[in-house]
């Protein structure tokens, strides 16, 4: 189990912290990991092999000219989705590093969004060069606002 995986287990876990404050204390230390993460505010709502959901709140600090939450903050979101996911994920044998992502954008993200990202084991067990994760971004009422794959370069630790 990665570093970030078992620091989301203990603060989540903690009976004294429960489980919405050990979410908050994990999404601050994740978001220091990456300093970029910290400008969408997110909070991690689940972590766990093969999935990672980040909730980004709308604010005006997210907003672009027309008061929606901007594209480059919905990539933000997607791309932490997807480092917890790989983190919590890939063998101790591996490593990984995004190789490039794509993206669509179907709607305006008028609301808190929900990023997700989602692997199959599968990918994992044979992973060496290209892995694609699936990434989206949802609103509040469910309108799917960014949806696409990032792509990830999986290599062996050397030795």
């Amino acid at each position: 189990m990665s570093q970030v995986h078992n620091l989301w287990k203990t603060t989540t876990g903690l009976p004294v912290v429960g489980s919405s404050i050990g979410k908050r204390v994990f999404s601050l230390a994740f978001a220091q990991k990456a300093p970029y993460f910290a400008t969408i505010h997110p909070r991690v709502a689940d972590l766990r092999p093969n999935y990672c959901e980040v909730h980004i709140p709308k604010r005006r600090g997210v907003q672009n000219h027309i008061g929606t939450v901007h594209a480059i903050a919905l990539c933000n979101g997607l791309e932490m989705a997807m480092g917890g996911l790989a983190e919590a994920t890939i063998p101790s044998t591996k490593r990984w590093i995004p190789k490039g992502m794509t993206v669509s954008y179907t709607a305006k993200a008028t609301s808190d969004i929900v990023c997700t990202a989602e692997t199959d084991q599968e990918q994992w067990d044979t992973a060496e060069g290209d892995l694609p994760v699936r990434v989206k971004g949802v609103r509040d009422d469910g309108t799917v606002v960014i949806e696409g794959t990032i792509n990830l370069w999986v290599t062996s630790k050397k030795k």
